[in-house]
């Protein structure tokens, strides 16, 4: 992205007055992240929290929805928010004489969480690299216009039971919200197993202790099921997952983050773009081709299982920052997800997996001020997600293309 495009974003940003009005939002409807429809409504925002939430009021509405479904901002759990195409439009590939400075790789970082927000995804969790801070941090101080963004930093991958001990805990003193841990191979090079019972647990166990989550990468069974013994706290992907892992993960509470569609047909539509990058190869292509047709099966065994707690992840990388909701879309239209079951896995139950589930996810008095509006009705249509119209996230309207306030 070019620098100043990125400053023409900056300057257009809302500014935060100092003593700010209540916002007055009236909702034609609302979906309060939990299951729950609750018609017609009138929001009231003080500062960045939800204040009142009433079934009808005569207040003059600062922003008039009236037409339009008002829910919880997005809740992506997986992303790559530095991932991107350089300008020879190959994916970046981060390596010592790569050319680009941080600084560059700083402001696609930037590209990548703008068109983010924009979309209606007001939170996502980044795995992760270690450009992903300072920006978190931009964001956070309301200096540049991303969604809330949690990170990982680098994976956690190999190594002795105290390697990778002290792997988690660098990550942690670094500033990382979670840590990631590679428990498998990418499906590219067949999914096995990489870690042993006794070092994913050592793993899991020192992230406990530290006081982050764990969120383990894991496609064949085993894997998933040595992460669910583990007491990891997310499974990422679970690609050749069967009904025992699928049982294993729900009898131990573990959240399950699975990618049926959007990463993959993204690979797929950018064959060109990855080819010839690390494990990008014909062979790797051929697997990832097959994981569609198998992740599908995989969810839908996942979705038998109601105690399992299944979240929205997208693993959005170059290409498909931005279209987040088309896995949730496919999701319900291909997988057989119910529409509401579905916002909940990108609201409530996704705020959850964060340990943020008292603060965001949920449209009530009290919890922090993401909400987006959307033509249609997502708990009947779930493509009421492609047609975002207003976000806000913090109590600060980040667009608002109804344009009837």
């Amino acid at each position: 992205m070019r620098p100043l495009a990125v400053l023409a974003l900056v300057l257009a940003m809302p500014m935060r007055a100092e003593a700010q009005s209540p916002i007055v939002i009236r909702a034609g409807e609302v979906l309060d992240g939990t299951g729950r429809a609750l018609g017609p409504s009138t929001i009231v925002v003080r500062g960045s929290s939800i204040a009142e939430l009433i079934a009808s009021g005569s207040r003059q509405p600062t922003y008039d929805l009236s037409g339009l479904t008002v829910m919880p901002g997005g809740i992506d759990t997986h992303v790559h928010i530095a991932s991107h195409f350089d300008p020879d439009g190959r994916v970046h590939r981060a390596r010592d004489d790569s050319p680009e400075s941080r600084e560059s790789l700083a402001l696609y970082v930037a590209e990548n969480a703008y068109v983010t927000l924009q979309s209606g995804i007001t939170t996502v969790q980044s795995m992760g690299a270690r450009i992903d801070g300072p920006v978190r941090d931009a964001i956070a101080r309301g200096v540049l216009p991303g969604p809330r963004l949690l990170t990982t930093y680098e994976w956690v991958t190999e190594g002795s039971e105290q390697q990778l001990r002290a792997a988690v805990r660098e990550r942690v003193a670094a500033g990382a919200d979670a840590v990631k841990i590679f428990a498998s191979r990418s499906i590219r090079e067949g999914g096995v197993p990489t870690l042993s019972q006794a070092q994913l647990s050592a793993a899991c166990d020192e992230a406990d202790r530290q006081g982050v989550r764990a969120i383990v990468h894991a496609h064949a069974a085993e894997a998933v099921m040595r992460a669910a013994r583990a007491g990891c706290t997310t499974v990422e992907h679970g690609g050749l997952a069967d009904g025992p892992a699928l049982d294993a993960m729900a009898e131990a509470g573990v959240f399950y983050d699975p990618h049926t569609s959007l990463v993959i047909q993204n690979y797929l539509d950018n064959k060109e773009r990855f080819l010839g990058v690390g494990n990008y190869t014909e062979e790797g292509f051929r697997q990832m081709e097959e994981l569609l047709v198998g992740m599908r099966n995989v969810f839908a065994l996942a979705l038998q299982r109601p105690r399992l707690r299944i979240v929205f992840g997208t693993d959005a990388l170059a290409g498909s920052h931005g279209r987040n909701w088309e896995e949730l879309i496919y999701r319900v239209e291909v997988g057989g997800q119910a529409p509401m079951a579905a916002v909940v896995s990108a609201t409530s139950l996704a705020a959850a997996s964060l340990g943020l589930g008292d603060e965001i996810g949920t449209l009530a008095p009290g919890f922090d001020a993401d909400l987006i509006a959307v033509e249609g009705n997502p708990a009947e249509d779930i493509t009421a997600l492609r047609r975002v119209i207003f976000v806000m996230k913090g109590g600060v309207v980040y667009r608002n293309d109804a344009r009837s306030n």
